[in-house]
Protein backbone atom coordinates (compact mmCIF):
# COMPACT_ATOMS: atom_id res chain seq x y z
CA UNK A 1 0.00 0.00 0.00
CA UNK A 2 1.63 3.32 -0.76
CA UNK A 3 2.07 5.76 1.86
CA UNK A 4 0.11 9.16 2.20
CA UNK A 5 1.81 12.03 3.63
CA UNK A 6 -0.13 11.54 6.74
CA UNK A 7 0.92 8.18 6.94
CA UNK A 8 4.62 9.20 5.94
CA UNK A 9 4.22 12.21 8.96
CA UNK A 10 3.58 8.66 11.32
CA UNK A 11 6.63 6.69 9.66
CA UNK A 12 10.11 5.72 11.03
CA UNK A 13 11.81 9.42 11.63
CA UNK A 14 8.58 11.23 12.52
CA UNK A 15 8.18 12.55 16.00
CA UNK A 16 5.49 12.33 18.49
CA UNK A 17 4.37 15.48 17.16
CA UNK A 18 3.78 14.92 13.74
CA UNK A 19 1.64 12.08 14.67
CA UNK A 20 -0.42 13.98 16.76
CA UNK A 21 -0.15 16.64 14.17
CA UNK A 22 -1.84 13.59 11.48
CA UNK A 23 -4.15 12.79 14.30
CA UNK A 24 -6.29 15.71 14.66
CA UNK A 25 -5.70 16.90 10.52
CA UNK A 26 -8.04 13.62 10.10
CA UNK A 27 -10.32 13.99 12.51
CA UNK A 28 -11.21 17.91 10.98
CA UNK A 29 -11.01 15.96 7.91
CA UNK A 30 -13.07 13.13 8.39
CA UNK A 31 -10.37 10.47 7.47
CA UNK A 32 -10.85 7.38 8.65
CA UNK A 33 -7.29 5.62 7.00
CA UNK A 34 -5.42 8.66 8.18
CA UNK A 35 -6.59 8.88 11.29
CA UNK A 36 -6.03 5.01 12.14
CA UNK A 37 -2.75 5.22 10.75
CA UNK A 38 -1.87 7.07 13.64
CA UNK A 39 -2.79 4.04 15.65
CA UNK A 40 -0.24 1.60 16.96
CA UNK A 41 -0.80 -1.36 15.80
CA UNK A 42 -1.10 -3.53 19.07
CA UNK A 43 -3.98 -5.23 20.64
CA UNK A 44 -3.85 -3.37 24.01
CA UNK A 45 -4.78 0.45 22.43
CA UNK A 46 -7.84 1.88 23.89
CA UNK A 47 -9.63 5.44 23.18
CA UNK A 48 -12.00 7.11 25.74
CA UNK A 49 -14.00 9.40 24.20
CA UNK A 50 -15.88 11.96 26.48
CA UNK A 51 -18.46 9.99 28.72
CA UNK A 52 -17.63 7.28 26.56
CA UNK A 53 -16.87 3.57 27.57
CA UNK A 54 -13.06 2.16 27.24
CA UNK A 55 -12.58 0.90 23.06
CA UNK A 56 -10.22 -1.30 23.14
CA UNK A 57 -8.36 -2.69 19.99
CA UNK A 58 -7.62 -1.14 16.48
CA UNK A 59 -11.39 -2.58 15.69
CA UNK A 60 -13.56 -1.29 18.32
CA UNK A 61 -11.62 2.24 18.02
CA UNK A 62 -12.35 2.39 13.91
CA UNK A 63 -15.58 1.76 14.31
CA UNK A 64 -16.28 4.00 16.57
CA UNK A 65 -14.85 6.84 14.70
CA UNK A 66 -16.60 5.79 11.62
CA UNK A 67 -19.52 6.14 13.56
CA UNK A 68 -18.79 10.05 14.51
CA UNK A 69 -17.51 10.71 11.09
CA UNK A 70 -21.17 9.65 9.18
CA UNK A 71 -22.19 12.99 10.85
CA UNK A 72 -19.36 14.51 9.68
CA UNK A 73 -15.52 15.46 10.36
CA UNK A 74 -14.60 16.87 13.91
CA UNK A 75 -13.52 19.94 14.13
CA UNK A 76 -11.16 19.60 16.91
CA UNK A 77 -8.37 22.14 16.97
CA UNK A 78 -5.49 21.44 19.59
CA UNK A 79 -4.03 24.11 21.87
CA UNK A 80 -1.78 24.19 25.61
CA UNK A 81 -0.34 21.09 24.90
CA UNK A 82 1.93 19.75 27.77
CA UNK A 83 3.92 17.30 27.58
CA UNK A 84 6.22 14.51 29.30
CA UNK A 85 8.07 12.73 26.69
CA UNK A 86 11.23 10.22 27.13
CA UNK A 87 13.30 7.84 24.33
CA UNK A 88 10.26 5.31 23.33
CA UNK A 89 6.86 7.36 25.00
CA UNK A 90 5.47 10.62 25.07
CA UNK A 91 2.78 11.55 26.99
CA UNK A 92 0.27 14.79 25.72
CA UNK A 93 -2.30 16.51 27.61
CA UNK A 94 -4.36 18.68 25.13
CA UNK A 95 -6.77 21.08 25.51
CA UNK A 96 -9.04 20.32 22.66
CA UNK A 97 -11.18 23.25 21.41
CA UNK A 98 -14.11 21.82 19.38
CA UNK A 99 -16.66 23.40 16.99
CA UNK A 100 -20.26 22.38 17.34
CA UNK A 101 -22.91 23.75 15.39
CA UNK A 102 -25.85 25.00 17.52
CA UNK A 103 -29.34 26.52 16.99
CA UNK A 104 -27.48 29.88 17.50
CA UNK A 105 -24.95 29.14 15.40
CA UNK A 106 -21.25 27.57 15.46
CA UNK A 107 -19.81 27.74 19.46
CA UNK A 108 -16.92 26.34 20.59
CA UNK A 109 -16.36 23.24 23.48
CA UNK A 110 -13.87 22.65 25.17
CA UNK A 111 -12.26 19.04 25.78
CA UNK A 112 -9.07 17.96 27.95
CA UNK A 113 -7.34 14.84 26.29
CA UNK A 114 -4.45 12.85 26.88
CA UNK A 115 -2.50 11.44 23.96
CA UNK A 116 -0.09 8.38 24.93
CA UNK A 117 2.75 7.70 22.05
CA UNK A 118 5.14 4.59 21.76
CA UNK A 119 7.91 4.56 19.19
CA UNK A 120 7.06 1.15 17.48
CA UNK A 121 9.05 -0.57 14.80
CA UNK A 122 6.59 1.07 12.80
CA UNK A 123 7.56 4.98 14.13
CA UNK A 124 5.72 6.98 16.65
CA UNK A 125 2.46 5.07 17.28
CA UNK A 126 -0.86 6.61 19.52
CA UNK A 127 -1.69 4.13 21.93
CA UNK A 128 -4.36 5.71 23.62
CA UNK A 129 -6.68 8.70 23.73
CA UNK A 130 -8.56 9.77 26.66
CA UNK A 131 -10.88 12.81 26.51
CA UNK A 132 -12.67 14.04 29.02
CA UNK A 133 -16.53 15.51 29.19
CA UNK A 134 -17.20 18.89 27.48
CA UNK A 135 -17.48 21.94 28.68
CA UNK A 136 -18.90 25.38 26.97
CA UNK A 137 -16.06 27.44 29.42
CA UNK A 138 -12.09 27.31 28.53
CA UNK A 139 -11.02 25.31 31.39
CA UNK A 140 -7.85 26.96 33.42
CA UNK A 141 -5.03 25.43 34.23
CA UNK A 142 -4.83 25.15 38.06
CA UNK A 143 -1.09 25.82 39.29
CA UNK A 144 -1.76 25.43 42.96
CA UNK A 145 -2.40 21.97 44.59
CA UNK A 146 -6.27 21.49 45.97
CA UNK A 147 -6.44 21.78 49.77
CA UNK A 148 -8.70 19.08 50.04
CA UNK A 149 -7.54 15.18 49.19
CA UNK A 150 -10.60 12.84 47.71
Amino acid sequence: MPKTPLRAAAAIGGTADDVETAFYEALQRGDIEALMACWADEDEVFCVHPGGPRLVGAVAIRAAFEQMFANGAIHATPARVRKVESLASAVHNVLERIEVLTAEGPKHAFVLATNVYHKTAEGWRLVAHHASPGSAREPSDASEPPQTLH
